[in-house]
């Protein structure tokens, strides 16, 4: 017994396949149990089982047939959004902590340097989206000192980090995203934006947050700014400011009309930019929109798992 919490991953594409190898490279508190898919030939799965780690391509059923099956305390799914709704309901029934990296949000949505242990304990965690995982913590930064009465994120990924998954949940995507700005990050009004770039060489992921908030302390919000990425960076070192944070002044004389909203708005205009580089562990550098997907997955299993321990030694 090695004292790690065995978990499983569902989707042996490119989330599924680099959310292994980070587990396997980087934790120290979790296990790989089983990899699952439902193409024999997939990459992943082929990947997995040099590695050896327990593979299935039978899906669900063929993960819960699987002899270490009782003793996978966690499971992530990356798959999609139509899938998940069945396997929460399946691993629910086997009393599973559900981790979930598509958009289907069944559970409440969780981004670790703003919420990360408020939910510790539930059956089921939705990492919202790329996006999401990426831009929110800045809104959120920006609210705790400012309140953001209107956010907006542009997510721009490569064309080829966008995976069959990503294509089939686009509206899911936006949805997703931008109820997670306003629940999460704390904004009156959310609205998400995503851009698959198909430039070649491919570029890197690229995120403009645009908030329109009360007037404040210009230093305090760009040091809250600062520090919230300081937080992300401490598991997803690609992830930073591509310039300094930009302020406008929107007066009465020209008040701002947004359509999503009732009114006119005159405050603050934050803009914020970022760039995320991933880590390379499977996927390369420029898809960082799926590194820190997986980075943040990564982080709050560890935490549920220490919370289980904690739970079980009391």
């Amino acid at each position: 017994m090695t004292g790690k919490t065995k978990v499983a991953i569902i989707g042996s594409g490119n989330i599924g396949t680099d959310l292994m190898i980070k587990i396997m490279r980087l934790s120290d508190t979790l296990e790989m149990g089983a990899f699952v898919g439902i193409d024999p030939e997939s990459e992943g799965l082929k990947r997995a089982e040099r590695m050896g780690v327990p593979v299935t391509a039978g899906g669900i059923e063929g993960l819960i047939a699987l002899p270490g099956f009782d003793d996978i305390g966690i499971v992530f799914d990356a798959t999609s959004a139509g899938a998940h709704a069945r396997h929460d309901a399946v691993l629910k029934a086997h009393g599973k902590t559900v981790i979930d990296l598509t958009p289907a949000a069944i559970g409440p949505y969780v981004i670790p340097p703003v919420n990360g242990d408020a939910h510790l304990g539930a059956a089921n965690v939705n990492m919202v989206t790329c996006g999401g995982q990426a831009t929110i913590p800045i809104v959120a930064a920006i609210n705790r000192v400012a309140k953001v009465h209107y956010g907006e994120i542009v997510a721009s990924i490569a064309s080829k980090s966008a995976g069959p998954g990503t294509r089939a949940n686009i509206d899911e995507f936006t949805e997703t995203t931008s109820k997670a700005i306003e629940v999460i990050g704390g904004a009156t009004r959310g609205k998400a934006i995503i851009v698959l770039n198909p430039a070649e060489p491919p570029l890197i992921m690229r995120d403009t947050v645009f908030c329109l908030t009360e007037d404040g302390n210009r230093d305090a919000i760009t040091a809250s700014v600062e520090a919230m990425v300081a937080e992300v960076q401490s598991y997803a070192p690609g992830y930073r400011l591509k310039q300094a944070v930009q302020f406008e002044h929107i007066g009465s004389n020209a008040p701002l009309h947004i359509p999503e909203m009732d009114g006119n708005f005159t405050g603050l205009k934050v803009s914020v930019f970022l760039e995320v580089e991933g880590a390379a562990h499977y996927l390369p550098a420029y898809a960082g929109n799926l590194d820190i997907m997986t980075s943040a997955a990564l982080r709050t299993a560890e935490k549920i798992a220490a919370r289980k321990k904690e739970r079980i030694a009391a």
